[in-house]
């Protein structure tokens, strides 16, 4: 891979920012660095409480308050970030444990985000999603 683009290191810039805010529980912070209107999807079954589609800046931010209600964060780690345009992609490893049962979520994650202007427009989430239904059944 070459030297990041302006673009690219806006964009990877915002990414580790949100990410930081993310690991402070900043729900306000995580919010100014979303689009007017961002786009979250998280796969997974109905039992994982954050899995579902999210549109808008309010049910974006639902989500990220749901995330943090939901689980105690041990393990939060971002290994890579890549900048490609308009996308960056984020590798890394999580230790959760569920709030409503205490039983642990290990899973290593990919998050793939869109950006424009410097602004997460999509989230996607792809972890192992069968660990996390399992530790909210």
């Amino acid at each position: 891979m070459g030297t990041p683009t302006p673009e690219e290191e806006r964009n990877l810039a915002a990414t580790q920012a949100l990410f930081a805010a993310f690991g402070a529980k900043d729900v306000d912070r995580i919010v100014t660095f979303l689009a007017p209107e961002p786009r979250i999807e998280f796969y997974g079954p109905p039992v994982i409480p954050y899995a579902d589609t999210y549109e808008g800046l309010e049910a974006c931010r639902r989500f990220f308050e749901t995330v943090l209600s939901s689980v105690d964060i041990h393990i939060f780690e971002p290994e890579e970030f890549i900048a490609s345009g308009p996308k960056v992609i984020v590798t890394g490893h999580l230790h959760l444990t569920a709030r409503a049962t205490g039983r642990d979520i290990i899973s290593d994650f990919v998050h793939v985000i869109d950006l424009e202007e410097g602004k997460w427009r999509r989230f996607r989430d792809f972890m192992n999603t069968a660990e996390a239904a399992a530790a909210f059944s």
